[in-house]
């Protein structure tokens, strides 16, 4: 499999200075960041979902060389290992969430069927244990998923026939789903984050078209708006550091190509701008933020046309020069 960096290698793509740290790494520093390769996944993924606790990185579902990834992998920060297996048949496109101390690993595509399905299932992160949490009112994969104010939102995806524009939202207190008002338009694999107080639903995409809307929700009004347009893509990441807005990878049909882009949306900004690049370009760009760092884990190297592409086991930390 290729990669776009050498184990251990500290990676940095702006002009800087480069040399070595004390561990003789060779190092690339700019004045805004710095990229570096992290411990390798043991499995390569992609189409899966990864969440952070404060203890650990999780990494679960998808597929790898087309077939599913069962085993559910734990990062503590210097090395992987495997915590679980995921329950029943296997997953891809699936989202997941953190929500006192609890993984919900919502909906998704059947592995082995294609089907999506309706199942939410729930890992105690401290009792090591499977359960079954309220399903979904319908099948979907390839949606978003975030955590704000207390509840779980999902937006987005697909089902057997065609894209969705759903938004629903379980509230643990009922233990039950109910869905709010729609995004403006149908679309899979949006990225979503909650900034400022809302949620944002990023990029997107229906059949061959990929989107670069950026639709604000807010829940107090029910309502969403339109916020600063982005170069349209699709299976992208995306996570806040304070109230400032991140988006990582993915893939633009319209290149052919997946991407390496990093964009960055300040708080209170009206437009999105470029910051140093990914070392090594995925759609599937699942990112989360983990003891102060983004890291990107896992994802694909080639454009993909499906829920079960070939996943990479490479791994990259972003640290903000301040740190």
């Amino acid at each position: 499999m290729r990669r776009a960096i050498l184990a251990g290698c500290v990676v940095a793509v702006m002009v800087g200075v480069a040399g070595c740290d004390s561990a003789g790494e060779r190092s690339v520093k700019t004045h805004a960041a710095v990229w570096r390769s992290s411990p390798r996944m043991m499995h390569g993924r992609a189409a899966h979902c990864v969440v952070a606790t404060d203890e650990a990185i999780y990494a679960i579902a998808g597929t790898e060389n087309g077939g599913p990834v069962m085993e559910v992998e734990k990062f503590d920060g210097a090395v992987w290992r495997i915590e679980t297996r995921l329950p029943g048949e296997g997953l891809n496109a699936p989202a997941a969430v953190v929500m006192d101390e609890k993984i919900y690993v919502i909906g998704g595509f059947g592995t082995v069927t294609n089907v999506p399905t309706v199942e939410v299932r729930v890992y105690d992160t401290r009792k090591r244990t499977w359960s079954e949490g309220a399903p979904l009112p319908a099948p979907r994969g390839g949606h978003a998923a975030v955590v704000m104010d207390g509840k779980i939102h999902v937006i987005g995806g697909g089902n057997s026939q065609s894209t969705l524009a759903e938004h629903t939202e379980f509230d643990p207190a009922t233990d039950r789903w109910s869905e709010k008002t729609q995004l403006p338009r149908k679309e899979g694999s949006p990225a979503a984050v909650v900034a400022s107080g809302k949620l944002m639903a990023i990029g997107g995409r229906s059949g061959a078209k990929d989107y670069g809307d950026v639709f604000v929700y807010d829940a107090a009004r029910d309502m969403w708006t339109e916020g600063p347009k982005i170069e349209p893509r699709a299976t992208c990441g995306a996570v806040t550091i304070g109230n400032d807005v991140y988006v990582v990878g993915g893939e633009s049909q319209a290149r052919k190509s997946v991407l390496a882009d990093v964009m960055v949306l300040k708080e209170g900004a009206k437009e999105w701008r470029a910051i140093e690049a990914m070392p090594t370009a995925r759609s599937f760009a699942r990112v989360v933020m983990f003891k102060g760092d983004m890291y990107v884990v896992g994802g694909s190297l080639e454009p993909q046309s499906n829920h079960a592409p070939r996943g990479t086991a490479v791994v990259e930390r972003w640290t903000a020069a301040s740190k």
